[in-house]
Parts: C-alpha cells; sequence; structure tokens
C-alpha cells in the first residue's frame, strides 16, 4: 500500500513533465512501474501506454482550444503510427523469447531487453533535451516548407518504439516537428501531444482485446494523478523558462537511462 501511495505521488512527476515540455511521460512512467510499484515490464508498457495516453489527450485538447495543434500534422504523423504500434505488439512483441541467451553467469532474458532497450531510448533522449532548441523563438508569421515525407518516416520509427516499449515518443516528436515542420516550439508541444495521446491509446487498446489482465483499482488512481500533474505542469509552464527546463530535464534522463542500464545488465 505504502509503494501505491508513492506510486501516485510520483506519477504526478509524469504528468508535470508532459504539462511543461509535452514529453518525457513514459520515460518517468515505466521506471516508477517497475522499480517502484514492482510490476512486470511487459505490463508495465502496457499500463504506461494508457496512462501517458490519457493524460495527452486531455493536455492536447486544452491545446487544441488554444490553437497549438497542427491537425494536418497529427494525420500524416500519426496514422502510420497507430499502424506500426498496433502491429509491433501483437506480432513482433509475442514473438521475442522470454530468454534470448544466457551465460555461465548471466540470462539475458525478455524483461531485461525490454529495460535495456528502455534504458537505450532514454540516454538519446535526453541528447535531444540537452541540446539547444532550434525555432524555439520562430515568431514567423510566413508559413514554413514542411517535409511531410521526414514527418511520415519518423511515425514510423516512433510507432516501432512505442510499440516496444510503451514509450509516447514526445521527446522524438518534438525535435521531429520543429526541425522537420519548422513549427515553433508551443505548437510544436501541443500538436505532439496529440500525437502520443493517438499512439499510446491505440497500443493500449490493442492490449486490452488480447486480453492483458488490467488492473484497474491501480491504474485509474495512478492516471488520474499523472492528469492532476498535467495541470501543474501547464501552470508552471507559465512560470518557468521552458528552455532551462528542458535541459535540466534531460540531464535528468540522462542519468537515470545509464542507472537503469548498468542497474539490468550488472545485477
Amino acid at each position: 500500500m505504502a509503494t501505491n501511495i508513492l506510486g501516485y505521488f510520483l506519477a504526478t512527476l509524469v504528468g508535470i513533465s508532459l504539462g511543461l515540455i509535452g514529453s518525457g511521460g513514459s520515460i518517468l512512467t515505466v521506471p516508477i512501474l517497475v522499480y517502484i510499484i514492482g510490476v512486470n515490464p511487459i505490463l508495465a508498457t502496457t499500463y504506461s501506454l494508457f496512462v501517458v495516453g490519457s493524460t495527452a489527450l486531455i493536455g492536447g485538447t486544452r491545446n487544441a482550444l488554444q490553437n497549438t495543434v497542427d491537425f494536418k500534422t497529427v494525420f500524416i504523423f500519426g496514422v502510420p503510427s497507430i499502424a506500426v504500434v498496433y502491429l509491433t505488439r501483437t506480432f513482433l512483441l509475442p514473438i521475442i523469447p522470454d530468454l534470448i541467451f544466457t551465460t555461465a553467469h548471466f540470462q539475458f532474458t525478455k524483461n531485461i531487453a525490454l529495460m535495456v532497450l528502455f534504458a537505450v531510448v532514454m540516454i538519446f533522449a535526453s541528447t535531444a533535451m540537452i541540446r539547444p532548441c532550434i525555432n524555439c523563438n520562430n515568431t514567423s508569421t510566413i508559413p514554413p516548407q514542411i517535409n511531410y515525407i521526414y514527418i511520415l518516416i519518423q511515425g514510423i520509427l516512433v510507432g516501432v518504439l512505442t510499440g516496444l516499449v510503451g514509450a509516447g515518443g514526445g521527446f522524438l516528436i518534438i525535435p521531429a516537428l520543429v526541425l522537420f515542420a519548422k513549427m515553433p516550439i508551443k505548437q510544436a508541444v501541443g500538436t505532439s501531444l496529440f500525437i502520443v495521446a493517438i499512439n499510446s491509446l491505440s497500443g493500449f487498446l490493442g492490449d486490452v482485446f488480447h486480453n492483458q489482465n488490467i488492473n484497474w483499482y491501480f491504474l485509474i488512481p495512478f492516471s488520474l494523478s499523472s492528469i492532476l500533474g498535467l495541470f501543474v505542469g501547464m501552470y508552471l509552464s507559465k512560470k518557468i523558462n521552458g528552455n532551462k527546463l528542458k535541459t535540466a530535464f534531460g540531464w535528468f534522463v540522462l542519468i537515470m537511462g545509464i542507472y537503469i542500464l548498468f542497474k539490468e545488465i550488472f545485477k
């Protein structure tokens, strides 16, 4: 019970991250579920899809009401992502063997492989967060030249990532929108939240249809805690410099990624 209460408190950090910088939700959710609550890593990816998806949907809706969502980009990015998420979780994830390889002193299991992959994703994501944001101060009213081919390809890659490790992919989507769609950061964050919601919730629904054993008595309060954090994050975003926060969060993600990597390989 005490670990669940701690988990609910930490879930607010998931929402705060999404409210502040539009990403990082799954980066926090999966480690909280696995290391604090003790959820199996595969089930944790399912839970993460629901928590991050429901929180991002509310955040994305709020941004849509403020006209900071590009729905054409949501469609181009989101449709291939949804298909790839479903295919990954339905066909690719189940065929990964429970025991991938073994040595005299170490067994590399499916659970370890997913957490190692997640740690590697965290490390790469941290570099995108630490680097200075391009176009963050873009206020031009001239319509930019948008590279939709790159956006579509990025959508497919994010779909694979979402399917494997339960990551909504905001830390990849936002740089892609800023670089390839030439979006100002606020519009990229709003658009990203909608894409994250679509990817995550479609992946979660696929798991439910395949009879995943969902503990709703835990998942609903955990998700509500994250949604509460979302509104806190949105409020703080008006008070805190977003670029500085993004950089600080990037360093935190880097440290966590390295920690998880060493913990899983050398435990």
